[in-house]
C-alpha cells in the first residue's frame, strides 16, 4: 500500500520521467515510441533521460516555494526570467516572450495576452508537480486558487489558469488515496462558469485525443489527454507510454499524465530504467544538474513543507 508520501513524490518524479519519457518525439506523429521500441534511449537533441523545461520549471517553482516559505510570485517570476535568459536548450514560444519582454512580473503576461489574444498554451501545466505537493494539503479552494496565480505568470487567458487548477485538484485528492477520476464532477463545479463547459468535454469519459479541436500544445486536450491516458490504463508506465504514444507534444502530454499516475500509482510504480537516466540540467544556476535521487528529496520537502 502507497503512503501519501510515496504518492507525492511519485507525482514529482513521474512528472519528470513522463518528460523525458516524451522529449524525444516531440511535434512528431503518433506511435513512435511503440515503433521504436525503446524507453530514454534519447534523440531529438535530448541525451538519453534529460528532462526538458517542463521539469526545470517545476524545479524553480518548488525551490522558491521552499526557499520562501510559500507562494512569492516576484521571486518565482524573478527565477523563471534567470532561467529564460540563461538560453534554456527548450521554451515555449509564449513563454519565452513573457519572461524576455522586460515588463513587470505582474503585467508581463497580461500584456502578451493584450497583443496576442492566445495564451492557453500547456506550459502552464507542465511544471505544476511541484506546487501542486506543496499546496495538496491546504484543500481544494487554496490549491486552485494557488494553481491559478502560478498560471497567470505567463499565461494571460484564463483558461490556462482553470485547467492548472484542476490538475492541482485532481492530484490533491490523489495524494489523499482517493480515485481522481471520481473528483471530476465535483472540481468542475470550482472552475470558473466561462470555461466549465469546455473543459468537461475534454474530460468526460467518452472523449479521445482523437477528438481535440486543437493541437495537444493547447491546454484543453493536453489536460485531456492525461486523463484519458489514466483513465484507459491500469498501471502508472503503461498510462505514461500511452500519452507519450499520441504524437504532438509529446514531453509535456507525458508529463502531465505523470503527475497524476505518480500521484495516483506513487514512486514505486516509477520504473527504475526511467529513473536511473534522468537528469535535469537548470539553466541559470551554474552546472547544476539534478538526478532522480534529488528530485525525490525536493518532493519530500515540498510535502513536508506544505503539510
Amino acid at each position: 500500500m502507497t503512503t501519501r508520501l510515496d504518492r507525492a513524490v511519485g507525482a514529482v518524479l513521474g512528472s519528470a520521467a513522463g518528460d523525458a519519457l516524451g522529449a524525444p518525439y516531440e511535434f512528431g506523429p503518433a506511435g513512435q515510441l511503440s515503433a521504436r521500441g525503446e524507453e530514454m534511449r534519447g534523440g531529438g537533441g535530448w541525451d538519453p533521460g534529460e528532462a526538458t523545461d517542463d521539469t526545470q520549471m517545476a524545479v524553480l517553482v518548488g525551490e522558491s516555494l521552499l526557499e520562501c516559505g510559500g507562494l512569492q510570485l516576484p521571486d518565482l517570476f524573478g527565477r523563471f526570467r534567470r532561467w529564460a535568459a540563461a538560453g534554456p536548450k527548450d521554451i515555449g514560444l509564449q513563454t519565452e516572450d513573457v519572461l524576455t519582454s522586460g515588463e513587470p512580473w505582474d503585467l508581463a503576461a497580461a500584456l502578451h495576452f493584450q497583443i496576442n489574444a492566445r495564451a492557453a498554451g500547456n506550459g502552464c501545466l507542465m511544471r505544476a508537480s511541484t506546487s501542486a505537493v506543496y499546496f495538496a494539503g491546504s484543500g481544494r479552494v487554496a490549491t486552485m486558487d494557488a494553481a491559478r496565480r502560478i498560471a497567470a505568470l505567463t499565461h494571460g487567458d484564463r483558461a490556462a489558469w482553470e485547467g492548472t487548477a484542476i490538475l492541482h485538484e485532481l492530484v490533491r485528492v490523489a495524494l489523499d488515496g482517493a480515485d481522481p477520476l471520481e473528483a471530476l464532477d465535483p472540481t468542475l463545479a470550482e472552475v470558473h462558469p466561462g470555461h466549465r463547459e469546455r473543459y468537461a468535454r475534454v474530460l468526460a469519459p467518452d472523449w479521445h485525443p482523437d477528438l481535440a479541436t486543437e493541437f495537444n500544445g493547447a491546454v484543453w486536450p493536453c489536460l485531456g489527454s492525461a486523463v484519458w491516458a489514466l483513465r484507459t490504463t491500469t498501471g502508472f508506465a503503461e498510462a505514461v507510454r500511452a500519452a507519450a504514444d499520441l504524437g504532438g507534444d509529446t514531453d509535456t502530454v507525458a508529463a502531465v499524465t505523470g503527475i497524476l499516475a505518480g500521484a495516483r500509482y506513487g514512486q514505486a510504480a516509477v520504473p527504475e530504467s526511467w529513473t536511473a537516466p534522468l537528469h535535469v540540467p537548470l539553466p541559470g544556476w551554474g552546472d547544476r544538474v539534478l538526478d532522480a535521487a534529488a528530485l525525490r528529496e525536493l518532493a519530500r520537502r515540498l510535502a513536508a513543507a506544505g503539510t
